[in-house]
């Protein structure tokens, strides 16, 4: 959580989801179940850690801004406790690489960026 570009309240983690495997048959389809598996965990934990960190906040909280994977990301928001932070969402995703705080530290300049779009009277909009 950031007030302004200051780091108020935040928690990082990583949890491994198995790739694809080049195995076929059952190979393939057991390893397909253990990322199912692994990724629901994930999202679990990540509902949890949320519900936990930002819930207490969600008074102070005028937005939301996710990154990383977007499909993850709407399962995590699907989580019922997390209904007051999934309205407060807003676009764009954030480019994010790996879940560090060194990396959270650099949003800001993205969740604070405004676009402006200049219109040549001339030349008409594009």
């Amino acid at each position: 959580m950031f007030a302004g570009g200051d780091l108020v309240v935040s928690k990082v983690d990583t949890r491994l989801v198995q790739g694809r495997s080049a195995a076929g048959g059952w190979s393939q389809q057991r390893f397909a179940r253990r990322r199912a598996h692994q990724a629901d965990a994930v999202v679990a934990a990540a509902a949890d850690t949320a519900a936990r960190v930002l819930l207490p906040h969600a008074g102070e909280l005028t937005a939301l801004f996710t990154g990383g994977d977007r499909g993850m990301v709407d399962d995590v928001l699907a989580d019922q406790r997390l209904r007051t932070l999934a309205a407060l969402r807003r676009e764009p995703a954030l480019e994010v690489g790996e879940p560090t705080k060194q990396v959270l530290l650099a949003t800001p300049a993205q969740f604070r960026a405004v676009r402006v779009h200049v219109v040549d009277p001339r030349q008409g909009s594009t």
